[in-house]
């Protein structure tokens, strides 16, 4: 197959004047590469095309391809991760990961939390604060401190620390301010859950979904303390263990794991993708988020992190994604592309 390659390179927005924080969730140029040479392993021909304006262009160049592997995150507003799915499907062109919908619906932390609470899945009490006078609505609610503020819209532990850690409702009202300043976003306000925190990864899309593997985030002595915040992450080759914890020895990775799969499952996630779930006092594991478009680094992403210690492969994983895509593709039907400028 001929396959695009969308992304975003974090050095690029670096040097168009971008801070570090705003390109966290960026991709290196060694990430591009290994999924290229993957998928080249595989039998496939690639084709570099980047970003989503840069996808833009080439679409209306008339450039066309089999199957887009897409790790675009975007750079602005609650829907970034559906923009190049959605340019997409206006010309058929079938890509890896979550449509548009999946990808509004996982980035906004609240409206996910309705929808799997609505399947049954175990989430903590939240509120969602979009602006500061909504602090006295939440006031009145039944949430039980200590709570937990972070952006609504965010990956890669952003406007997460251990400030967001609320006892009382002076550093409640404290923290929503800053990040409703800083971020320009609702902030999700969440009970605090004081236990063992996962990270599960799956395969697959629908009911041939799978649990691949789970690991436990376990802060070592010199991070943040509490919080898998966005410093930690972005040290975690020091700060951070990711030790495999398996199902069969133990059942709150079990359990944890049945919550992720359902979870996957009421979402409509496609592919391959990552949920988070931390315990509770009483060590009952609650989902947290979901992220469908999961880092690919090779080294230092959880999700090839996780076959590493599996002993899968990383070409294996990228073949699973790519198998995954077409089955899913072969199954809609044929698709409707718009003609290309050479067809006319």
């Amino acid at each position: 197959m001929k396959i695009g390659l969308t992304y975003d390179l974090r050095q690029e927005y670096l040097a168009a004047g971008y801070s570090e924080e705003e390109t966290a969730e960026f991709d290196r140029p060694d990430t591009i590469d290994a999924i290229e040479t993957a998928l080249r392993q595989l039998g496939h021909d690639t084709d570099r095309i980047g970003h989503a304006r840069q996808l833009v262009e080439r679409l209306a160049a008339g450039d066309r391809w089999d199957l887009v592997f897409n790790i675009c995150e975007g750079l602005t507003g609650p829907a970034r991760e559906a923009q190049v799915p959605a340019l997409l499907d206006v010309y058929g062109i079938p890509c890896t990961f979550s449509d548009p919908l999946r990808m509004s619906l996982c980035l906004h932390k609240g409206m996910t939390k309705v929808l799997v609470r609505a399947a049954g899945v175990p989430t903590p009490d939240f509120a969602v604060v979009e602006r500061i006078e909504d602090l006295e609505a939440l006031e009145k609610q039944s949430l039980s401190y200590p709570l937990f503020a972070k952006p609504i819209a965010e990956g890669t532990g952003k406007g997460v620390g251990p400030t967001s850690i609320l006892h009382d409702v002076a550093s409640l009202r404290r923290n929503c301010e800053e990040l409703l300043t800083r971020l320009h976003q609702p902030v999700l306000v969440e009970e605090y859950l004081p236990g063992r925190e996962f990270t599960v990864g799956l395969l697959g899309t629908g009911t041939e979904a799978f649990v691949l593997g789970t690991l436990e985030i376990i802060l070592r002595d010199g991070a943040e303390p509490d919080v898998y915040s966005y410093v930690n992450k972005e040290h975690c080759d020091e700060r951070v263990a990711y030790p495999l914890v398996r199902a069969q020895d133990d059942e709150q990775v079990a359990r944890a794991e049945e919550i992720a799969l359902a979870a996957w499952r009421a979402l409509g996630c496609r592919d391959a993708g990552r949920i988070d779930l931390r315990c509770d006092r009483h060590g009952h594991p609650h989902f947290l988020e979901v992220n469908p478009l999961a880092g690919l680094h090779p080294e230092h992403s959880d999700l090839p992190m996780l076959c590493t210690a599996l002993g899968m492969p990383y070409v294996k994983l990228i073949e699973h994604i790519v198998r995954s895509a077409v089955v899913r593709c072969q199954g809609a039907g044929k698709r409707h592309a718009l003609p290309s400028r050479a067809a006319g």
